[in-house]
């Protein structure tokens, strides 16, 4: 029998205000900065569910007490508690190396063992559904709908071709906490010489080999502008996802390419509320 971890390493700093949730991950100040422009979008939306940060004790105080201040509720979590054998084999040089990202660049703060904590969502279990948003996106219309959709829902890694649409990003996705299920992943996560390639994205494929399909627009990858223009339209964009280079890193090796997208981002960090469907479409 696998072990009940229960709500084992999770220390919430307020209780739910919600029996629904909007939940991210920040493990450090980079990805603090994307979850207050995310936090900021959300609520431009006017969702009247939580917007819950899991976050890991590298984030300092001070990161932390301003998402705090824009009504987010923090979770601190621990790292899975996962064997040294699967650690070393999914430690960043390890996993960049045996999988090395080819059309796009990871930052320098990209800690591939830390996105397992997001599995964590499982253990919200005073929400009865939850939408987890990676920090590295922004939401531009009210998105409470997606509560009403099944476990497991998400969007298809779609950024370069229609050939990658048998792929979820995990990017986005609809769950439904469960202590049984969280004790299940882990159980299967942690298996002998298991290697995912891409993460907590290749397991929660393999464990939810069935999900449900959500537009893309639900999800839409940053890439899409440039590779796949005809597919974008601002009228139709829910949730814009800053894939590989982040918006906040200073001269990326895309930025003049995505600067609307990188523009877009500064005015939800800064508080301001921009209208994208005043946007001109990327030309096709």
């Amino acid at each position: 029998m696998p072990a009940d971890f229960g709500t084992q390493g999770l220390r919430p700093a307020s209780p739910a205000g919600s029996d629904r949730a909007f939940v991210t991950l920040v493990t450090n100040a980079d990805y603090a900065k994307g979850a207050t422009a995310l936090a900021k979008s959300l609520r431009h939306t006017r969702t009247t569910a939580d917007i819950v940060v899991l976050h890991t004790g590298a984030v300092e105080t001070a990161d932390l007490g301003r998402l705090a201040n824009i009504g987010c509720r923090l979770v601190e979590v621990d790292h899975l508690p996962l064997s040294e054998a699967f650690n070393e084999r999914h430690a960043r040089k390890n996993i960049h190396g045996a999988a090395p990202f080819t059309k796009g660049r990871k930052p320098d703060f990209h800690t591939p063992l830390d996105n397992f904590c997001k599995l964590r969502l499982w253990q919200l279990t005073e929400y009865l559904s939850c939408v987890f948003i990676d920090a590295d996106a922004v939401v531009l219309r009210n998105v409470d709908k997606l509560f009403g959709y099944p476990e497991f829902s998400a969007a298809p890694n779609v950024y370069e071709s229609l050939a990658d649409f048998h792929r979820l990003n995990s990017g986005v996705f609809v769950a439904r906490p469960s202590a049984d299920t969280f004790n299940r992943m882990l159980q299967r996560l942690d298996q002998p010489g298991a290697f995912w390639r891409r993460t907590d994205q290749t397991f929660l494929g393999s464990f939810f080999p069935d999900w449900h399909g959500l537009p893309v627009f639900m999800n839409m990858l940053q890439y899409v502008w440039f590779n796949m223009p005809a597919l974008w339209d601002w009228r139709s964009v829910a949730i814009l996802h800053y894939q590989y280079e982040k918006p906040w890193e200073e001269d990326h090796p895309k930025a003049d390419q995505l600067r609307p997208l990188i523009d877009l981002w500064r005015d939800f960090h800064e508080g301001r509320v921009p209208d994208p469907t005043q946007l001109p479409n990327p030309r096709s």
